[in-house]
């Protein structure tokens, strides 16, 4: 893991936990000696050391190991490409787990493509509660309001100002404003012993209010404080945010985050998407949502290594996309996807309204979702997402989305152009289609007429329903019998 507040807690955790058992226990990090990190790492070289857990230290050149076979990545996030090309190198023939809340756009791309297996743990633990996030302008007199009521509630507070050089006149300011809290402030240029005591002070309830840089992103677990305060989110990345809110929230207590900018400040494009989505994203469990929401603002980088390699920029993001899921599909060994294009024309209103989505960029962004919708259980997540965000889903909506997925279910059924209305449809087959062709005369039989095959250039089922329904139905139903045609 790559804080050392972090690293000393889960080395504490692991010594109690195996305290009992025949399990050596060391720690890589700067709150150990020098003497004491040689030892470490020499007695791992001989594998007297059963498990080791360090900050980036452990991925210097001087450290090895005599036998690894499990590797786990706590706050993945937090590595960089160069890290991550050494943990590859570690990780050639062992066990890998990655820890993370909020999954950095490249890796949660990954997952999602199928290059990573992905599990989430979605059930927060017993008796927590949501935290209540605030985002406004600065106002200190918001601050002492927020900062009176936790302390006479007897909790804490964290002040997260990210500004070493007036991070002492801030925590000043504060103490002067708050005359009977008890304040002190934290940064990563103090000394280990430094940092050390503050924590240890903060985790004792010596301190009501830490004033501190981002250093407190990761790791420290104080359920005794449920308030945060962050001076200046909007410079701040959105995981970053997500992890440092995270600090607080911890018991069974309500927990308050204030997300701060500047007075009169006018926020960025994508300042403002951010913490319109911190503001939004409030329930338990909601880091994936919240990397996924990274992912739409930031792209999912390059997931090829430190450089950008192969001709992904000539080829464009969404073909090279397309590409790389067919080899995985292929190496995993399914089959390759059948190469054509399915396309719709039926007779029905398909479109999103300017009266339910008015904004034009949002607009863009749902269409291009739910364009690829492939699966049942892509349609209901994105009925889902849009009842939530929007409201009722009108009905060019909804008939918009069962296009989608008929596309689908006709390409899978080897159908290249499906048109017409509920009166008269016409689906053309693809002339390599792997169908069972001894099953057609049946299927004819039992639609009695209403059913034929046409041969020619362009082979096609024509059907002439002689039941009411939408063209959506009726396609849906003639879909569902031409399925029993595959091979």
């Amino acid at each position: 893991m790559p804080t050392t507040v972090l690293c000393g807690q889960h080395y504490k955790t692991f010594a109690n936990r195996f305290g009992d058992f025949p399990v050596r226990v060391e720690m890589l990090s700067r709150f150990r000696s020098t003497k004491e990190i040689n030892k470490t790492i020499k007695d791992l070289k001989a594998g007297l050391v059963d498990i080791v857990i360090g900050t980036h230290r452990l991925l210097s050149k001087d450290v090895g190991f005599k036998d690894l076979g499990l590797l786990i990545i706590d706050e993945e996030q937090r590595f960089g490409v160069k890290h991550k090309e050494k943990i590859k190198e570690l990780k050639t023939n062992v066990d890998v787990i990655t820890l993370t809340a909020t999954p950095i756009p490249r890796t949660l791309h990954m997952s999602l493509i199928g290059v990573r297996d992905m599990s989430v743990m979605a059930e927060a633990p017993q008796d927590r509660m949501p935290i209540q996030t605030f985002v406004m302008e600065f106002d200190m007199e918001t601050v002492r309001d927020a900062i009176s009521r936790e302390l006479g509630r007897g909790g804490q507070v964290f002040y997260v100002f990210n500004n070493v050089e007036r991070i002492a006149s801030m925590a000043e300011r504060i103490a002067r404003k708050i005359p009977y809290a008890r304040v002190a402030y934290a940064h990563g240029k103090m000394t280990e012993r430094q940092l050390e005591d503050l924590m240890y002070d903060f985790v004792n309830g010596e301190i009501d209010v830490l004033v501190t840089t981002t250093i407190i992103e990761t790791g420290l677990d104080i359920p005794n404080a449920n308030t945060i305060i962050i001076h200046n989110a909007d410079k701040m990345g959105l995981s970053q945010l997500y992890q440092l809110r995270g600090r607080v929230g911890r018991s069974n207590r309500m927990a308050y985050a204030f997300m701060m900018y500047e007075r009169d400040k006018i926020l960025t494009e994508v300042a403002e998407k951010r913490l319109q989505a911190i503001k939004g994203f409030t329930d338990l469990g909601s880091g994936v949502k919240i990397a996924m929401r990274d992912l739409e603002i930031r792209g999912a980088g390059n997931i090829l290594g430190a450089s950008q390699s192969g001709h992904l920029g000539e080829v464009g993001y969404d073909l090279y996309c397309k590409m790389l899921e067919e080899s995985i599909s292929v190496k995993k060994g399914n089959k390759p996807k059948i190469d054509f294009e399915t396309k719709i024309d039926i007779q029905v209103d398909a479109f999103i309204p300017k009266t339910y989505i008015s904004d034009e960029m949002s607009k863009m962004d749902i269409y291009k979702r739910i364009s690829a919708i492939e699966t049942l259980e892509d349609y209901d997540d994105m009925r889902d997402e849009l009842k939530d965000r929007f409201g009722d889903i009108p009905t060019q909506v909804e008939n918009l989305m069962q296009v989608v997925l008929i596309k689908a279910k006709a390409h899978d059924n080897f159908i290249t152009e499906i048109k017409g209305d509920n009166k008269k449809l016409e689906l053309f087959m693809w002339p390599e289609a792997q169908i069972d062709v001894e099953r057609i005369p049946i299927l004819v039989r039992e639609y009695k007429g209403a059913l034929r095959l046409v041969n020619g250039e362009r082979p096609r089922f024509e059907y002439r329903p002689r039941i009411k329904g939408t063209v959506i139905e009726i396609t849906n139903r003639i879909l569902e019998d031409l399925s029993t045609l595959r091979g």
